[in-house]
């Protein structure tokens, strides 16, 4: 039995995707906060509702997935009802597993995990990390569930909270740009729709390129920087107006406000 504690956007999204990936309601267990919220998921999906502690007795994978300065709270609640065969996956941004491991009972592994909204799409990006009770089979199982909804790959927890700024804020980021990139198409006299096309198709084909070609992203776009030509132009206003370093501060600030959120 999978149960995932806390169901909001990125629970949903995990539970969606591995309902697309062919697993049974059956074998999937969730909680909600709220009553209408819990109905909401059965009725979407199919799903067992239940309490914390009821999901936590009959997981054999327990997926936590409730915001950062709600874990301390949950793990009270639910630590002591852990078996130590249950394997502890948490999506929680900043949240250590030696935090996790701390409240439960000796020896339950821990596989921390960092995903984002992709998932709904099965493109989402997951970065997974063993805790200190956590084996090869349990880096597997964790593989296991996400690998169905997008790419997944293991690096060292030291990692995670600058993965969560990159890869778990990343959509976000690039939203930001194509509603930037919009906006200009709209201001040169573009209707709104064809901008957006334009741009949305624009980003696909260069994500595409960017991973089926395996070319570094300094050749795909001086491929199509031609010299004295419209593209430079515009590489020019990006780098006079210091977005290139506004990337970097911006992904530093989201990695700082994970550890903040992670430390109540």
């Amino acid at each position: 039995m999978i149960a995932i504690l806390g169901a909001g956007k990125m629970g949903e999204a995990l539970l969606s995707g591995v309902l697309r990936a062919g697993r049974k309601p059956s074998g999937l267990l969730v909680t909600a906060r709220r009553e209408e919220r819990a109905a909401l998921l059965r009725d979407r999906y199919g799903v067992e509702v239940a309490g914390n502690v009821e999901a936590a007795e009959r997981a054999s994978v327990l997926v936590l997935a409730v915001k950062p300065q709600d874990m301390a709270k949950l793990l009270a609640e639910v630590g002591g009802h852990i078996k130590p065969s249950t394997l502890v996956i948490s999506m929680a941004a900043g949240i250590t597993s030696a935090f996790i491991e701390e409240r439960l009972a000796a020896d339950v592994p821990v596989v921390r995990v960092m995903s984002n909204t992709p998932v709904l799409v099965d493109e989402a990006m997951s970065v997974i990390s063993a805790g200190s009770h956590a084996g090869e089979e349990h880096l597997k199982l964790a593989e296991e569930l996400l690998t169905p909804v997008g790419k997944v790959s293991r690096i060292p927890e030291s990692l995670q909270d600058a993965a969560t700024a990159l890869s778990g804020s990343g959509p976000a980021y690039f939203y930001y740009l194509v509603e930037a990139m919009v906006d200009a198409g709209i201001l040169l006299g573009m209707p709104r729709a064809a901008a957006l096309d334009m741009v949305i198709q624009s980003a696909v084909g260069a994500a595409v390129m960017l991973r089926d070609s395996g070319e570094h992203p300094v050749l795909l776009r001086e491929a199509v920087t031609s010299p004295a030509g419209t593209t430079i132009a515009a590489i020019r206003e990006l780098e006079r107006h210091g977005v290139r370093a506004a990337v970097l501060e911006a992904i530093e600030a989201a990695r700082n406000r994970g550890r903040e959120l992670a430390g109540g």
